[in-house]
């Protein structure tokens, strides 16, 4: 079992990485599209930058942690406690 956490912990912070680099290539594609069609502001650019990170980060790392909590075997000690047993 702790064998299993330990991996499963490596393999969140890992994914949480990738996550936080994914959102900073969004913030920039969104950037990148609004200069291309239109005049930047600085309120503008920074309302993206922290509504288009923030927004991947949140959705992406909310199923991480549901990965997380399925390997980690905290999935399955629920499962198992309430389950009826006849």
């Amino acid at each position: 079992m702790q064998n299993e956490r330990k991996a499963a912990e490596a393999e969140f912070w890992r994914m949480a990485r990738w996550i936080a680099v994914i959102g900073v290539v969004m913030a920039a594609g969104a950037i990148a599209y609004l200069a291309a069609t239109g005049e930047l502001y600085f309120h503008l650019v920074v309302a993206t930058i922290l509504g288009v990170f923030f927004s991947v980060l949140l959705g992406c790392g909310l199923f991480a942690l549901s990965f997380f909590s399925d390997k980690s075997g905290h999935d399955q000690s629920v499962s198992d406690a309430t389950s009826r047993k006849e």
